[in-house]
């Protein structure tokens, strides 16, 4: 999709008098991220981390367990968010990866304004879609998650491993979350968002 049909599908949401500074399509970078926020009525048990539940991730995919997940990722990835349960970061990565997903693909989009950081989602986006698909999943867009510029302490775009476009956000409470763009990509939409929070 072309970035100023982002801009346009962003500025349909920001509120009366407010000003896009810059935007960007982008992903949670991959890695170890910040626990969830506590659930309201959670009666799963936390599950042991074992060789054989690491192994079962490194061999079958498909099968998950929790901590073995998040071992696989820290060695795998890194780290890409760091805080508490229930921080920013936390609030913000829920937000994108809810607890029952709905299975369709959805891009996310970053937005600096004048006034607060805005992460979106589009619309579910096909794998070959056409102009009209494209069209439609632009107008369901929606603001999933915001923060105001004050609580935003910093963002600035930096290497990650073998990536040069890694946005890093921290934010008020100590917590921090990363971006990034597929290595063929530009990063200029990351750092134009890391500009438009520090001016």
């Amino acid at each position: 999709m072309d970035e100023t049909r982002y801009r346009e599908a962003i500025g349909r949401l920001v509120e009366p008098g407010e000003r896009v500074l810059a935007q960007a399509k982008a992903d949670v970078g991959g890695g170890l991220t910040p626990p969830p926020p506590p659930e309201p009525s959670s009666t799963a048990a936390p599950g042991r981390r074992t060789v054989g539940s690491v192994l079962l991730n490194v061999l079958l995919p498909v099968a998950t367990w929790d901590r073995g997940d998040r071992l696989v990722d820290l060695v795998g990835w890194g780290i890409a968010g760091r805080g508490t349960p229930g921080s920013a970061a936390s609030r913000l990565h829920r937000a994108l990866n809810p607890p029952r997903p709905d299975g369709a693909v959805r891009e996310t989009l970053l937005a600096a304004t004048d006034r607060r950081l805005l992460v979106c989602r589009t619309g579910p986006v096909k794998l070959l879609a056409g102009r009209d698909d494209e069209e439609r999943a632009l107008a369901e867009t929606e603001v999933v998650w915001s923060a105001a510029r004050t609580e935003v302490t910093s963002a600035r775009v930096g290497w990650h491993r073998l990536n040069p476009k890694r946005l890093r956000f921290d934010f008020a409470d100590g917590s921090w979350l990363a971006f990034t763009v597929p290595i063929a990509e530009p990063g200029t939409p990351l750092r134009a968002i890391a500009a438009a929070l520090a001016g």
